[in-house]
């Protein structure tokens, strides 16, 4: 008799088995995920308590220092005053002295009274110069700017010149230093942009430098993306005063109104250090990386690390010699290549090259 068949059945207890640890393993994968999002929470709540209060400390020094300052700068401009009024009462007592004297009667007495006036006249010219060498000491800068960071960072750095360029990328990676919150930031509003952190330190490392140049000297600010403008419309290749302040700073107001935007063209920024006559005796580029457009302007949306590479050969072609160039290079994720490029262009040009910490200056 033949034997009958087992009926089968899905339901065994080694698929009840598979079902249970398959449970258990998705139970255990979410207590653990679980776990890593406390974790994470807790650790994002950092007290930053004692480091704004370390920041409130230092700017109540450096607000005492100020105050100090403008104290005995202001003893000193009463001193001067003191002085000039002391010097022309002199000089109205010599020359009246010498309008009562007689031309028959100068005896040796007053001849030596003469004298005497004119070497204490001679002794109140000197303070006076020495007090005016010490408050042009106190006031070598021909605009005030304080920022937050060590500005010592630009030892490097040489401030002097009688003529200074500051060239300022305005592409629109100036944004953010990340390719994810470039295109995000690109596609907000005007004064989102012009908020930007990155572009902000741009905008207060030109004001830092401006704030530097020296009295009676000349500057020019341009700005570069994929076209080349000056800071004030219609100087196109003039060199402008640095006594002029109210100039200055309307160059500074135009500049903090620019809009980030658009690809980068170092060449044609490279190319008005050799358009302004007289050369310029320093120059400071700001950018933060290689450049995406090449002489010609190509208008291709993508470019590859080695074609920007190429770019920048054409742009350094463009540099004439004898212009010191000082790179500033702001932070930009997936360039590699920008800071030894920028460091040679630097050091060829025997100019100096920085990194900047992100609250300089």
């Amino acid at each position: 008799m033949p034997l009958k068949r087992r009926p089968f059945s899905i339901f065994t207890l080694s698929f009840l088995d598979v079902m249970c640890c398959g449970f258990g393993a998705v139970v255990l994968l979410f207590m653990i995920l679980k776990h890593e999002a406390i974790v994470k929470e807790q650790v994002q709540k950092v007290d930053l308590g004692a480091e704004v209060a370390l920041l409130e400390q230092e700017i109540t020094a450096a607000r005492a220092g100020t105050s100090t300052a403008s104290g005995e700068a202001a003893a000193l401009e009463r001193e001067l005053a003191r002085l000039i009024a002391e010097s022309a009462t002199a000089a109205e007592a010599l020359k009246a002295a010498r309008a009562k004297l007689k031309p028959q009667a100068l005896p040796a007495v007053s001849r030596k009274d003469v004298e005497a006036m004119r070497a204490a006249l001679r002794k109140l010219e000197t303070e006076k110069k020495a007090l005016l060498s010490e408050l042009n000491e106190k006031s070598t800068q021909v605009r005030a700017y304080a920022g937050e960071g060590n500005r010592e960072y630009l030892t490097g750095i040489r401030m002097n010149g009688r003529r200074t360029l500051i060239l300022l990328d305005s592409s629109a990676s100036m944004l953010a230093d990340t390719v994810v919150n470039v295109i995000r930031r690109r596609n907000m509003d005007a004064a989102a942009k012009r908020r930007s952190e990155k572009w902000q330190q741009a905008l207060d490392t030109v004001d830092w430098i401006t704030a530097r140049l020296p009295p009676g000297g000349e500057y020019q600010i341009y700005t570069f993306n994929e076209s080349l403008e000056p800071a004030l419309p219609g100087t196109s290749g003039k060199w402008l005063a640095v006594d002029d302040r109210a100039r200055l700073e309307q160059a500074m107001g135009a500049v903090r109104m620019l809009i980030p935007e658009g690809g980068s063209n170092l060449a044609k920024a490279l190319q008005a250090v050799r358009l302004l006559q007289p050369q310029a005796d320093n120059a400071f580029l700001i950018t933060d990386g290689l450049p995406t457009k090449g002489i010609s302007g190509s208008s291709r949306r993508t470019v590859s690390g080695r074609e920007r590479i190429e770019y920048f050969e054409q742009a350094r072609s463009q540099l004439p010699g004898g212009t010191p160039m000082n790179v500033i290079l702001l932070p930009m994720e997936g360039d590699p290549m920008a800071p030894w490029a920028y460091w040679g262009l630097a050091m060829a040009s025997r100019g100096s090259f920085l990194t900047p910490a992100y609250d300089w200056p």
